[in-house]
C-alpha cells in the first residue's frame, strides 16, 4: 500500500475501471460505480461485490465474506468477499475482478427491480 494513505491507494487501484467514487460509510468506505456499490472497505480490508456466479472464485482463493461483530454476535454479509491480496500487485487481474464485482452489482440490481415489478 502506498505511504500516502489507504483511500488514495483504493482510488489508484480502481482508477482504470473508470467512474468510481469512494464515500465514507459506517466507519469504512463504500466504493460505487454508476450509482451501485461494487466494493467496500473496512479496517483497511477490501471486499468486492459477489454473487452465486462469482463466489466460487473467492472460495478458490481462500477468501471469506465480510463480517463484523454486533452486540448479539457476528454478522456476515455474503454479498461482499475479501479481495485476494495478490491482486494488489496484478493490476490487470484486479481490473478483471473489479469488472466482475460490477457485473454482480448489476445482476443484484436487476433482480431487485424484477422483484419490485412483480409486487407492483
Amino acid at each position: 500500500m502506498p505511504a500516502h494513505g489507504y483511500r488514495e491507494f483504493l482510488e489508484e487501484l480502481f482508477e482504470p475501471l473508470g467512474g468510481v467514487t469512494i464515500r465514507r460509510m459506517f466507519g469504512g468506505l463504500g466504493i460505487h460505480r454508476d450509482g451501485m456499490m461494487v466494493a467496500l472497505s473496512a479496517d483497511d480490508v477490501l471486499y468486492l461485490k459477489a454473487d452465486r456466479e462469482t463466489i466460487p472464485l473467492f472460495e478458490a482463493e481462500g477468501s471469506s465474506p465480510f463480517s463484523y461483530d454486533t452486540k448479539t454476535g457476528r454478522h456476515t454479509i455474503t454479498s461482499y468477499w475479501r479481495a485476494p491480496e495478490r491482486l494488489y500487485d496484478e493490476p490487470d487481474e484486479f481490473l478483471s475482478w473489479a469488472r466482475s464485482a460490477c457485473a454482480a452489482a448489476l445482476r443484484a440490481q436487476a433482480a431487485k427491480s424484477a422483484g419490485k415489478r412483480k409486487k407492483g
